[in-house]
């Protein structure tokens, strides 16, 4: 078989977990020789990042109902590059998608997203059994629906030091991370904060609720010990400058954090969201809390504070969980396999 050519296209928002990937997942087939078209929506940071690792994306506006521009460029870049896959992301770039013709159209879910935007589609892809059991159960073909995980960046650095974020050496500190949304909880961890004294914390991210956060911060009396850094890339210094880790997600389908903690060997608390749910098992990669539950929450952080032996256990039983199955080696196999495998299947249908 000839080499394989995938046209991956992403529309998303400027943050969010699934571009994160995306970003991971586009340089780590290219490091793996596989040949490579991108298309994207405009967006000067991605588009730079993945021209500095040797791609050249295409930007173009996936815009709302007005927009006559991209459907017809997205159809050309499929017409020049003649690619085997076209892996799209999530809704809009899928629903921008022109039928497939002499490609196979994956779509990849990172959520419970409605599937009259993926009915054009060849094959669907989720990040967990759970999101793939939701498209069988919502009437997609089971053989034409496939769990394929996440990897993360597992790669260290040295700890951020404390002092620029005024945060003492001596104190328990907790990181958060991702993005400024009712979805994540963070509320609920700041009122868990706000019954534990003596330890800090550092929330990584951005987005909508930035304010209204640090309004409650201050108005319980913890804004002292609370930090919000902003949107970070030098998030492995932040994993290493912490003694926990916490995921305090209203809704989270896979928790691509609690995978990147476990990588970074620290201990992970987590609500029991569904992705948290299905990777922690409690008391053994991690500790679980019901959802929307600050005492329970402050509970297990002051349990962690207190057991320096229990940090060190979770942080290894969380790493070696992460090498059984998250790192980019094997997910990039997985991927490979299955690019070749359902080329070949459209192959062998062709000439039946």
């Amino acid at each position: 078989m000839e080499r394989l050519r995938i046209l991956q296209a992403m529309a998303g928002a400027e943050h969010g977990g699934a571009e994160l990937f995306f970003e991971r997942l586009v340089t780590a087939l290219h490091r793996a020789g596989i040949q490579q078209h991108v298309v994207l929506r405009q967006n000067a940071e991605r588009g730079r990042k993945l021209r500095e690792v040797g791609l050249n994306p295409v930007e173009l506006p996936f815009g709302g109902r007005f927009d006559f521009k991209t459907k017809p460029a997205f159809k050309r870049e499929i017409e020049r590059f003649k690619p085997h896959v076209v892996l799209t992301w999530m809704n809009r770039a899928t629903s921008f998608c022109p039928k497939a013709e002499g490609f196979v159209h994956v779509a990849r879910l990172g959520g419970y997203y409605d599937l009259k935007y993926y009915r054009g589609c060849d094959h669907l892809v989720g990040n967990t059994h759970d999101i793939v059991d939701y498209l069988v159960k919502n009437g997609w073909p089971a053989e034409r629906a496939h769990y394929l995980p996440n990897f993360v960046n597992a790669e260290q650095a040295p700890a951020a030091p404390r002092k620029p974020n005024y945060t003492p050496d001596s104190v328990p500190l907790i990181f958060a991370l991702g993005r400024l949304h009712e979805n994540k909880g963070f509320d609920v961890l700041l009122k868990a904060m706000a019954r534990l004294s003596d330890v800090y914390l550092w929330i990584a991210g951005d987005g909508p609720l930035r304010q209204q956060l640090e309004d409650q911060a201050h108005a319980l009396g913890i804004k002292p010990r609370v930090r919000f850094l902003g949107w970070r890339e030098d998030v492995a210094s932040l994993y290493a400058a912490a003694d926990m880790f916490v995921c305090p997600s209203r809704h989270e389908p896979l928790g691509n954090v609690v995978i990147e903690a476990w990588a970074h060997g620290r201990a992970v608390i987590a609500t029991a969201s569904q992705g948290p749910a299905k990777l922690v098992t409690d008391g053994e990669t991690g500790l679980l809390t019901p959802v929307d539950d600050p005492i329970a929450l402050a509970d297990a952080i002051k349990k962690l504070m207190r057991d320096k032996d229990l940090r060190a256990k979770l942080g290894a039983a969380g790493r070696a969980a992460y090498e059984a199955e998250y790192t980019e080696a094997q997910v990039v196999a997985q991927y490979r396999d299955f690019f070749t495998r359902v080329v070949a299947e459209k192959a062998v249908a062709a000439a039946e």
